[in-house]
């Protein structure tokens, strides 16, 4: 029998958002591929310190063990075959149980997403991240820059989302931007009955919440979700009323109602962070690990 990624949360990962090559991108953006071929060549044995993505990529595969493979982690870069032989050298030293990846040399590798059937998309790339979103993936811009907060809690695979625009449609956030407060507040209120309709991260979502089923069975991790909103009462309601409709439940919802997000995350202390909107991330990036989710209204070409 093919092997299968059937039923397992599949994450597709550039190599700039495992590892980090920030020193290598300005070697290619300045000299230009050959030089940054000859270069990764040349460091083959040397291991590749970890990127933004890499604790978060090392705690979802902790899920793996030898009765179940829960979690798929693939190589999905714009990188050349050549320089792919470091990445798999660099995870293989890092103890990383990386087995498949697809390097495309400077073509978008988007397109191979859903031959993997992704769950998530993770790069540095905004125009590769805004392709897989419109082709119905959850995918974020990463920041190689962005805080670490995962050592902090080992045991724990943590995950916050945005609401609307992430985890839900942009459909309330069109009538904020069109219309104002007051009239997103009278329609979440006339709607709250109405479930919102999904965004692009309820997939993974979806996924994670099947991983918090293991947790506590044959895995040392467990999985904490949080929903982290600038919704405030009363328009809270449609938010809960449709994780339950969906069936899924958060471990911590917080409607800030428009208080600094960064201080709220800095106390969740997140694996990664998924916000649509560039000053929430540029807020939560001082303290923990977060990717823009370039959807929605807010995000307009």
């Amino acid at each position: 029998m093919p092997y299968t990624v059937e039923g397992k949360l599949v994450v597709a990962i550039s190599s700039r958002a495992l590892f980090d090559f920030e020193e290598e991108n300005r070697v290619f953006e300045r000299d230009g591929e050959q030089a940054y071929i000859t270069l990764q060549y040349g460091r083959l044995d040397v291991p590749a310190r970890p990127g933004v993505a890499f604790p978060l990529v090392k705690k979802l595969l902790a899920f793996n063990t030898a009765q179940a493979q829960r979690v798929e982690v693939v190589v999905l870069s714009k990188n050349d075959p050549v320089s792919g032989l470091r990445i798999f050298r660099s995870a293989n030293q890092a103890g990383l149980q990386i087995e498949r990846g697809v390097f495309t040399r400077g073509r978008s590798p988007y397109r191979y997403l859903e031959a993997l059937r992704a769950n998530l998309f993770l790069s540095a790339n905004e125009n590769d991240v805004m392709s897989a979103l419109e082709a119905k993936f959850p995918a974020a811009r990463v920041y190689p820059e962005s805080a670490q907060a995962a050592s902090r809690h080992a045991d724990e695979l943590r995950i916050a989302f945005d609401g609307d625009a992430v985890l839900f449609s942009d459909e309330a956030e069109m009538v904020y931007q069109n219309d104002g407060l007051d009239a997103f507040t009278k329609h979440e209120i006339a709607k709250a009955l109405q479930p919102l309709p999904p965004g692009p991260f309820k997939p993974l979502l979806e996924a994670l919440h099947r991983l918090q089923a293991a947790a506590g069975t044959d895995v040392p991790i467990k999985v904490r979700t949080a929903l982290v909103t600038a919704r405030s009462a009363p328009a809270h309601e449609r938010a809960i009323r449709t994780l339950m409709e969906w069936k899924i439940a958060v471990d911590e919802l917080m409607f800030l109602g428009g208080l600094d997000k960064g201080e709220f995350l800095k106390a969740f202390e997140p694996d990664f962070y998924f916000d649509d909107q560039r000053g929430h991330i540029d807020s939560a990036r001082a303290y923990v690990a977060a990717g823009h989710v370039p959807f929605g209204v807010r995000n307009l070409r």
